[in-house]
């Protein structure tokens, strides 16, 4: 067998897909749960448990930011400040849009401030001076790469919208991680 015809073998699942009326049954059952299907395969409760750690992650480091965005003073602290204020503006992005899948998935977002900084991976480290600042936001961007892709690899293939949502939102924080080094390299 040649690779490409091989590949076309590979490439066919033997996957036979619901009939209408079956779609169509399934979908007028239980229909308050809302976005929640019986095809749902992921731990509900566990999903909403990493999401309720990740928005607080991100509400914390949208602070921090903003904190930073005006406390930042010194020769190159307008392009550094220009850098956090972007940051923080992403940061509260996504923490709208994992607020808004915690609602999808049945749960309720934890906005409290109570324990905003207990369930966060992140701290919340002002920093003394520009440098400092630097780097405890890139600090606090590995922390989050990190625990996003542990997300992602617990998650697995039980929850693909949550997955592509946390994959998208990594795929930034890398960018962030990336051009705080840079503001790291460009200050030595």
């Amino acid at each position: 067998m040649n690779a490409v015809a091989k590949d076309a073998n590979v490439s066919k699942k033997s996957f036979a897909m619901s009939s209408t009326e079956t779609l169509r049954a399934n979908a007028r059952r239980k229909i308050e749960e809302g976005a929640m299907t019986a095809g749902y395969a992921a731990n509900r409760d566990q999903v909403v448990k990493m999401l309720n750690e990740a928005l607080a992650t991100e509400i914390v480091c949208m602070l921090r930011y903003k904190r930073h965005y005006f406390m930042a003073t010194g020769v190159h602290a307008e392009g550094v400040a220009a850098e956090f204020l972007e940051h923080a503006t992403q940061e509260q992005e996504h923490a709208d849009q994992i607020a808004k899948r915690i609602v999808q998935l049945g749960g309720e977002p934890d906005f409290s401030p109570d324990t905003l900084t207990t369930r966060s991976h992140a701290e919340y480290v002002p920093g003394k001076n520009l440098v400092d600042m630097v780097k405890e936001d890139l600090i606090a961007e590995r922390i989050a790469i990190d625990s996003y892709k542990e997300m992602i690899e617990v998650i697995g293939d039980d929850d693909t919208t949550t997955r592509r949502m946390l994959e998208w939102i990594l795929s930034v924080e890398e960018e962030h991680a990336d051009d705080l080094a840079g503001l790291l390299d460009a200050g030595r």
